[in-house]
């Protein structure tokens, strides 16, 4: 029996972290270009990928901006990429939809409900903010829903899926996202191999604790049997720990900057430094590393040579 392999996955930017919270976090297209780069270098077979206003650094969904780092990525690495569809919560449906329909790419994130998506607790720690919009952004998350209704899902399903050939990173913030996927499964909309994201730690999604990877992983057994894979992100200093576990249990994991600002107790200079740090725990547990050609075909994507970028 061949030996399992583990995918890696590299969320390079994001849309929670700002710049004042670390001088590392790629904002412009030529950082996040060279970022996701390394990483795939370092081991990444997926590259999940935001942008951002290089002005000032604040998420936006502009595919302008998108299509000034996706052809050189893959350009300069075989790296599965995968586009956002949150984007921010502050975000619209169609203003999310925008690159990855314009870049009809392998794969792209899809929220599995709505939810409290709660940033503003990051406000509690004194620091100097460099751009205005920082605080205002962290702070309006507290009376705001990021809105993916069963309309909105569908809508993601057909003009993504259907319509592009795109698969999905199903990311479950919570035990009631994976049951929202099984109907989706059950209705013919979704389609094994199903590579689902169990997303810990962000305020009003499930907590960051074994016990709770351990329920969700039951559930998911309960649900797709055999037909899926699972992966593991965890927020901040639940990263390492959590997505560690996740390896031991026959899952993925994920890295990157978007979900933690650290390397250990320092703040990650790189993402690329965060994916050297896994590598050396799934070489410890004796686990190998996905190519990004076993990750397409682990996940049945339609191949790099059928994107629009």
């Amino acid at each position: 029996m061949a030996p399992r392999k583990v995918i890696i996955t590299c969320a390079v930017t994001g849309s929670v972290h700002t710049p004042s919270m670390s001088p590392h976090l790629p904002v412009t297209p030529d950082q996040i270009a060279a970022e996701a780069i390394a990483a795939a270098e370092a081991g990444a077979s997926i590259l999940h990928l935001h942008a951002r206003d290089p002005r000032d650094g604040r998420p936006t969904a502009d595919p302008d901006v998108f299509m000034q780092f996706l052809p050189r990525i893959k350009q300069a690495t075989d790296a599965v990429i995968n586009i956002t569809t949150g984007g921010s919560s502050l975000m619209t449906l169609d203003q999310r939809l925008a690159a990855p329909l314009r870049a009809e790419p392998e794969m792209c994130s899809l929220n599995m409900g709505s939810m409290n998506f709660a940033l503003f607790p990051m406000l509690d720690r004194p620091r100097q903010w460099q751009h205005e919009w920082e605080p205002t952004l962290l702070g309006a998350t507290r009376d705001t829903i990021f809105k993916n209704t069963f309309a909105d899902m569908e809508t993601v399903l057909e003009r993504l899926g259907k319509g592009c050939g795109t698969r999905f990173e199903f990311e479950c913030y919570d035990v009631g996202h994976l049951y929202s996927l099984a109907h989706f499964r059950d209705r013919g909309l979704v389609s094994g191999p199903l590579f689902i994201q169990f997303v810990f730690g962000i305020l009003g999604g499930i907590g960051a604790d074994p016990d709770n990877l351990v329920h969700m992983k039951r559930i998911a057994d309960k649900l797709f049997g055999d037909s899926y894979q699972f992966s593991v992100l965890a927020a901040g200093r639940h990263q390492m720990p959590m997505i560690t576990i996740s390896a031991a249990m026959g899952g993925n994991v994920r890295v990157g900057l978007e979900d933690s600002l650290y390397d250990g107790r320092q703040l990650a200079k790189s993402n690329a430094d965060q994916v050297r740090r896994i590598r050396s725990m799934l070489d410890g547990l004796s686990l190998d590393v996905a190519t990004p050609a076993e990750a397409r075909e682990m996940l049945a994507l339609k191949g790099g040579d059928r994107v629009a970028f």
